[in-house]
């Protein structure tokens, strides 16, 4: 373990350090939502009956904003990184791990996680009501949304110890 940092304070710091971690909180629960959603839907694609309306509302069309705020991560990381006064830097590489992590987290939610969940919106509307037959490709991107899910919800549990040990 490299040496121990003089750990920042002041004010704007910890909101700083509040806001970071709020947006990592928003990541683990959006993770978690998407891939108890995914899981759910795929069962119920196994019955034929009608969607409850929570997993309605779930897929709903739109964007999913909640799970954008995992953008949050790097841009107050960033910032405490600002007004640490010198404690971190860019050269500690817990730093460049954790932009790593993020980095990783960002290709899976951006090129498989969200889109599938986008295509569902979509591939839903007429299922959602029961008794219409269900097309593969819903079958596909629930699948890639359970696995996408728990990777990007590993990524957030790794980079979380990784700042947290700061190793």
């Amino acid at each position: 373990m490299s040496g121990m940092h003089h750990q920042p304070d002041g004010r704007a710091f910890d909101i700083v350090l509040i806001l970071h971690v709020a947006c990592v909180v928003a990541g683990l629960a959006t993770a978690v939502a998407s891939a108890t959603t995914a899981v759910r839907l795929r069962a119920l694609l196994e019955t034929a009956e009608p969607f409850p309306d929570a997993l309605r509302r779930y897929f709903r069309p739109g964007v999913n904003w909640a799970g954008r705020a995992v953008y949050g991560i790097p841009v107050f990381g960033f910032a405490l990184l600002a007004l640490s006064q010198g404690s971190y830097s860019l050269r500690d590489g817990w730093v460049i791990g954790g932009l790593a992590v993020f980095v990783g987290l960002a290709i899976v939610a951006e090129g498989v996680l969200w889109p599938a969940e986008r295509r569902l919106q979509v591939s839903l509307v007429p299922v959602a009501g029961g008794g219409v037959p269900v097309p593969d490709s819903v079958h596909r991107d629930a699948r890639a949304m359970v696995g996408a899910s728990a990777v990007a919800l590993a990524l957030l549990v790794l980079g979380t110890a990784l700042m947290v040990v700061q190793p």
